[in-house]
């Protein structure tokens, strides 16, 4: 236990695409949904432990027309039946130009799941495989991890300041450091 209820883990929040699931460019396909390596056993393990989960998703492809926010949702329903149910969805339709404060790198869906899970940002981590990912956290006042794929910039991974291998190796990063 940490010295404060800040510095204690409440909540592991991920990114959906290419972090929970293999990244499928605007998929509007359940059938499509394939989680990662290791991402059933790491979420049943949290929730094992009383930590909440969440989804913090960008799908601008709602707002591009190229998919349905009923698509989303049929995408997100396939995803919890595959991995387990999570505490809290988040998921921004917008596209980059239309500026909302809900998009990563913008921090406004962490505030908004820690709002709805009744906890600070301090006790919360978002671990995405990009560098928006990281900034969301950051700029939220909680912790972000990398995790990256083969289309995560070098640059976003030398920026991170915690970066793993895998989704099992972020949340023993996450252990370490309460």
């Amino acid at each position: 236990m940490g010295s404060s209820v800040t510095s204690k883990l409440r909540a592991v929040l991920f990114d959906r695409d290419g972090t929970l699931v293999v990244d499928v460019p605007y998929n509007g396909d359940p059938d499509r949904v394939q989680p990662m390596p290791g991402a059933k056993e790491v979420l049943d393990a949290l929730r094992a432990e009383g930590i909440a989960t969440g989804v913090i998703s960008n799908q601008s492809g709602i707002a591009r027309g190229m998919i349905s926010a009923d698509d989303v949702a049929s995408v997100n329903a396939r995803v919890e039946e595959l991995l387990g149910p999570f505490d809290v969805w988040e998921v921004c339709p917008h596209a980059e130009q239309d500026g909302c404060t809900c998009r990563k790198p913008a921090p406004g869906m962490v505030h908004s799941a820690c709002r709805k899970l009744g906890i600070p940002e301090a006790g919360a981590a978002l671990i995405g495989d990009i560098g928006a990912d990281v900034k969301a956290a950051e700029a939220a006042g909680a912790t972000g991890i990398l995790v990256p794929t083969p289309v995560t910039l070098a640059a976003e991974v030398a920026e991170a300041e915690l970066v793993a291998q895998d989704l099992a190796g972020a949340v023993r990063l996450l252990q370490e450091r309460r």
